[in-house]
């Protein structure tokens, strides 16, 4: 999972990034040149991890991945190259969803003024201008791809064809400054056309309300706008304090439990990002559980079980036969997986099964 992280100058967006990508021990930066983007690949919080670790001993534990790729430059005028715009642009064709940082404190601690790109503190404001250079730069594929769709629908290729409705269906929507996720295809011919297309605005959008410290919870004024305006849209919101985070991502896990409780706060930021996103994309988890590792995969709901074996290999899906499982709850009630097959409860599924969250799996594939 992927998620690439936008904002306005000067909202906590690198604060938060770097306070996000030291929050685990299996956390790791990469930095780039100047023009790229810093990449954090981040451990998921995953508490059912623990919970099989406890009846089933193994040697490691690996929980899922977030990538999360710091996206700087996006400034007004952006799709135009304003701010190397163009660039950064291209990075946010690449992630799964755009996570955008919004400005939700007046000052900072101690009472610093920081100043705002746009001399005015308005989340609404800012994600309208962050969104505006998204729509313009999906104007700008379509009006790029239109040319060339024309002339291959000329001559009978389907898939032009169908490159053409999704264009002619989405510019009118784009120009209103609406974006291409809020136009909805039923045919799966269109839906796999506009996917191809490369566009921006029909990723999912995932809102970080960046607070002041003494409105962790989101509460105050500025947060709840943003708070509603996602609601409205269909999109995710989760409050975040990008300094307290700095300083969690420092400390040792008994003084983090300990500032956690002084805040008010029931655990770090990554966890609410995680799920938020694992929500926002429709995205759900399995596990695998042997004497090497206990281990997390994300997988879509409703995949079915010899996509999900694909995940962990090509030759899994290739060779599916069946898969045993059973659930993380069962797991919790008969406490072995000998308890969980005399009392039957250990499922064999075909191909046809489509996967649950918190399954505990084992493929059996022949290739």
């Amino acid at each position: 999972m992927k998620a690439g992280i936008v904002g306005l100058p000067n909202v906590g967006k690198s604060t938060l990034f770097n306070a996000l990508t030291n929050a685990g021990a299996l956390a790791a930066n990469y930095p780039f040149a100047t023009i790229d983007p810093n990449v954090g690949v981040v451990p998921i919080p995953d508490p059912r991890l623990g919970i099989i670790q406890g009846f089933i001993k193994t040697q490691k534990v690996i929980p899922a991945m977030l990538h999360l790729v710091d996206i700087a430059g996006l400034v007004r005028g952006a799709s135009t190259g304003e701010g190397k715009g163009n660039a950064f642009l291209g990075h946010i064709r690449d992630v799964d969803a755009i996570v955008q940082v919004v400005r939700c404190f007046e000052k900072a601690p101690g009472g610093e003024e920081i100043t705002h790109v746009d001399g005015k503190i308005d989340p609404l404001s800012d994600i309208e201008t962050i969104e505006l250079e998204l729509i313009l730069s999906d104007i700008q594929t379509l009006e790029k791809a239109a040319d060339k769709a024309k002339r291959n629908a000329r001559g009978g290729d389907r898939d032009a064809v169908n490159r053409m409705k999704v264009i002619e269906a989405l510019l009118p929507v784009l120009e209103s400054n609406k974006p291409a996720r809020s136009h909805v295809f039923s045919d799966p011919d269109l839906i796999k056309a506009r996917n191809l297309l490369g566009l921006i605005t029909v990723k999912p959008i995932l809102y970080i309300a960046n607070v002041a410290d003494d409105d962790v919870n989101g509460e105050g004024e500025l947060a709840q706008r943003v708070r509603k305006h996602a609601e409205a849209v269909g999109a995710e919101m989760v409050p975040v304090c990008a300094r307290i985070e700095a300083e969690l991502a420092e400390l040792d896990e008994e003084d983090k439990l300990e500032m956690l409780n002084d805040m008010g706060m029931d655990e770090p930021a990554l966890g609410k990002l995680a799920r938020a996103a694992y929500k926002l994309l429709g995205y759900q988890s399995y596990y695998t559980a042997g004497e090497k590792e206990v281990r997390a995969w994300t997988i879509p709901q409703g995949c079915k079980a010899p996509q999900a074996a694909g995940v962990i290999h090509t030759d899994f899906e290739r060779g599916f036969i069946r898969v045993e499982c059973y659930s993380v709850d069962d797991l919790i009630e008969y406490k072995s997986e000998k308890a969980i097959k005399e009392a039957g409860k250990m499922r064999v599924e075909g191909k046809e099964y489509v996967m649950h969250d918190a399954d505990v799996c084992n493929f059996l594939f022949n290739v």
